[in-house]
């Protein structure tokens, strides 16, 4: 077969087959048999790095398996690039807190976190100009969840953060590779894929490959990929993760939690409420608290479920009815002041289910000491918190309303009350975790300031309110910090990517009602180290599903975005014959 033609992009009319073979049940069964492979692979974070090093070559043989044959065709390359240990004196590295180890708890540094940690590289082409880039991360959050498969969906850690945006690269490659050997072209500009480590702790892996000065000059626009509903952003909203840490005597650290949360609440509400873009006018704009004491797991997921004790004198403590009714009614007026804010999520339906997503907001039992109150929640990314339902705010509601509530139940009860939380942790440590995102409106030093200024707040009104005198606390964002940032709506990659998803049959808006991605991610490390490239964030998957227990990405999405990773693939580098 003769060379069909020679031009920049490849003609809508040559790429019949290309839709074919994409959506051929074989080529689906391929595509999910890969993600499952991918998700069976433990990449959450790890104090011991050489395991994580193990877990991680573990998913790149994997790709290279995957893409042995589209290799060979498109004349590509796999390149191991180590981890620059450099990365630790630039301002966007965050430091692997995963790696402190009691009883030492000492940090590990860069160079001994990433002496042997890479990310991948798949290349086609040379330098000599500029073409098009694409990344995916292959860490996820804790904790690890085994995929399955039901129906059209694939479940399990990674299935929509970030292995099923990352397959869809692989996918698109294999797609693109078939179509030039079908029609005997070669790509015309060169393509970059970058597969990299540690996005979900604050992006290292992307920001080592952000710092190759050489890999850069292969190209001049970068498709980051994550789970954006398989639309195409050309912006990302901002994030800083959080850490508070302080002492508070007579064993009242979830006293004072709960004040502190309510302050790093209204900030968050201000900063929401000044936070005008055009790219953004939904203001997406959360705070989430991760974790408190040894509840939650991750500082950018929503905590599903905490526990903490009333605890009150054995020998007084009452059973009677009266009192009980008085304490739920009680804890049910926080509850209100909650719902009030947030919703009442028992009467929301979860879209895949059909069931509330929450059953019930709480569970009151008595125990030895006094009573247990569990308090429910529905998890998730930070993004969706405002879908979902933070378990460790609507506590914290309950808890001050035990507190402006106590004098009269200690002068029921005949004993003092003393709310704990429900683990082993020190009851007079504080220790907090969260995020807080923000828009391109705000410097990101700003909104660190503002933050650490309402966490003190907080501590000072409870101990006004208890008659103490004031502590510090200290408050750090060592991990994730992320800016924000904007780009246009009209460049040509996006005007190629917009058209790519028509072609593919992918539902998108037209370029005017175009917004930017309501997370942060790897895209900002791109934009703010190169003013001058075009950074798109796009991927199959829905947010709301990302770091939940039910972690889950549509296959008939997948393959439908993965079609369309195509076609923008060969738009952006264009095709010649091959010779």
């Amino acid at each position: 077969m003769s060379c069909k033609h020679d031009t920049t992009q490849a003609s809508d009319a040559t790429l019949t087959s290309l839709a074919d073979h994409a959506r051929s049940p074989a080529f689906r069964d391929e595509t999910v048999a890969l993600l499952l492979e991918l998700c069976r692979i433990d990449t959450t974070t790890h104090p011991d790095v050489s395991m994580m090093a193990q877990h991680e070559a573990a998913c790149f043989k994997l790709i290279r398996q995957a893409l042995t044959d589209a290799a060979a065709i498109l004349n590509g390359q796999f390149t191991r690039q180590p981890i620059n240990p450099k990365i630790a004196d630039h301002p966007f590295y965050s430091k692997p807190a995963y790696t402190i180890v009691p009883p030492t708890n000492t940090l590990l540094s860069a160079e001994q976190t990433y002496r042997d940690r890479a990310n991948m590289l798949f290349t086609t082409g040379d330098a000599a100009q500029w073409g098009l880039a694409v990344n995916a991360h292959v860490d996820v959050v804790h904790p690890y969840i085994p995929p399955r498969v039901e129906g059209s969906t694939v479940y399990g850690r990674g299935s929509c953060d970030d292995k099923g945006p990352l397959v869809s690269i692989i996918g698109a490659l294999r797609l693109v590779a078939e179509y030039l050997r079908k029609n005997k072209l070669k790509l015309s500009k060169p393509l970059t894929a970058m597969f990299v480590i540690e996005e979900e702790m604050g992006g290292n892996g992307s920001l080592s490959a952000a710092m190759d000065r050489t890999l850069r000059k292969r190209y001049d626009t970068i498709a980051v990929l994550e789970c954006c509903g398989s639309q195409i952003h050309p912006g990302n909203r901002g994030a800083v993760w959080y850490k508070v840490e302080g002492d508070v005597p007579g064993g009242r650290a979830l006293e004072a939690a709960a004040f502190v949360i309510e302050q790093m609440e209204r900030e968050g509400r201000a900063v929401k409420s000044e936070s005008r873009h055009e790219l953004f006018p939904h203001r997406p704009v959360q705070t989430c608290h991760g974790i408190l004491g040894s509840f939650g797991q991750h500082p950018s997921r929503i905590c599903g479920e905490i526990a903490f004790d009333i605890l009150m004198d054995h020998a007084s403590r009452p059973r009677d009815e009266a009192f009980s009714t008085r304490l739920g009614d009680v804890l049910e007026s926080g509850l209100a002041e909650y719902i009030g804010l947030y919703g009442d999520k028992t009467k929301v339906a979860d879209p895949i289910t059909g069931k509330p997503k929450v059953d019930h907001h709480y569970d009151l039992q008595t125990t030895d000491r006094g009573w247990r109150v569990t308090v429910h929640g529905a998890t998730g990314h930070m993004g969706s918190i405002l879908e979902n339902d933070g378990a460790i705010t609507k506590a914290a509601a309950m808890i001050r309303a035990l507190i402006y509530s106590r004098a009269s139940l200690e002068q029921s009860a005949g004993c003092a009350i003393a709310p704990r939380l429900a683990d082993k942790t020190d009851a007079n440590h504080l220790l907090m975790e969260g995020g807080q995102g923000f828009l391109p409106t705000h410097a990101m030093a700003d909104i660190q300031r503002r933050l650490a200024g309402a966490a003190q707040r907080g501590l000072d009104a409870y101990l006004r309110l208890m008659g103490s005198t004031a502590e510090n606390l200290r408050v750090t964002f060592e991990k994730l910090h992320n800016a924000a940032f904007a780009g246009p709506r009209d460049s040509p990659a996006m005007v190629d990517a917009l058209r790519s998803a028509h072609e593919a049959g992918v539902p998108i808006p037209e370029q005017s009602q175009v917004k930017g991605w309501d997370v942060s991610c790897d895209s900002r490390i791109f934009a703010c180290e190169y003013s001058d490239l075009t950074v798109l964030t796009m991927g199959p998957g829905l947010l709301r599903h990302a770091h939940a227990d039910d972690e889950q990405i549509s296959i008939d999405e997948l393959m439908r975005f993965t079609e369309l990773m195509a076609r923008f693939i060969l738009k952006q580098c264009g095709t010649v014959c091959a010779g």
